[in-house]
């Protein structure tokens, strides 16, 4: 795993996830040490991961999030060689390998909404080897432990996280860090 954005993690536990330029204001000003960026297109996700990376933050851009990008590996080449971007958030199997090959710091975003889904992460894991499993929604304590124990990368959950119990609850269940786009999280 990327050593930056693992001491990042560990460091900083309250992931801001930015989903409008206001958001982007606003993350900036806080402690975090890790942004998730999940709104842009072509045009403008290199001066948004610019503005994250100025303020000396870990910039992590979900790629499927980026209007203009297409789920395929020549997205990835594009945010590695156009961006300053430290890594990149993807529900794709073949993006986060992709990146992994080019150096980026890699989350695998899985939304558990029944036991197949579940299943789909003890099963992708082995050979897409993200760095980092982000599982939505967060606020699960008893499935956060369950994973938990069944996976070897960290954990991060979002999601539905909107105040400090929530926060609590789920880093005390297992996970290693939370992300979520309410601002007033991020403060805590």
């Amino acid at each position: 795993m990327n050593h930056e954005f693992a001491n990042a993690l560990e460091a900083s536990p309250v992931i801001a996830a930015v989903k409008d330029e206001d958001g982007l204001a606003h993350c900036l000003e806080t402690e975090t040490a890790i942004v998730f960026i999940l709104y842009g297109d072509l045009i403008s996700i290199p001066g948004i991961v610019s503005q994250v990376k100025a303020a000396g933050k870990i910039a992590m851009v979900h790629i499927d999030l980026i209007h203009g990008l297409q789920s395929r590996e020549i997205a990835v080449d594009f945010i590695k060689v156009y961006t300053e971007a430290d890594g990149i958030i993807s529900t794709k199997a073949n993006l986060i390998a992709h990146a992994r090959e080019l150096g980026l710091a890699t989350v695998m975003r899985f939304f558990l909404i029944d036991s197949m889904a579940y299943e789909a992460i003890l099963r992708q894991l082995p050979s897409t080897r993200p760095d980092v499993v982000e599982i939505l929604p967060g606020p699960m304590p008893k499935l956060i432990t369950k994973i938990k124990n069944r996976i070897k990368v960290p954990l991060i959950c979002g999601g539905l996280v909107s105040d400090k119990e929530d926060v609590l609850s789920i880093l005390s269940a297992g996970a290693d860090a939370i992300s979520t786009s309410r601002q007033e999280v991020w403060f805590l």
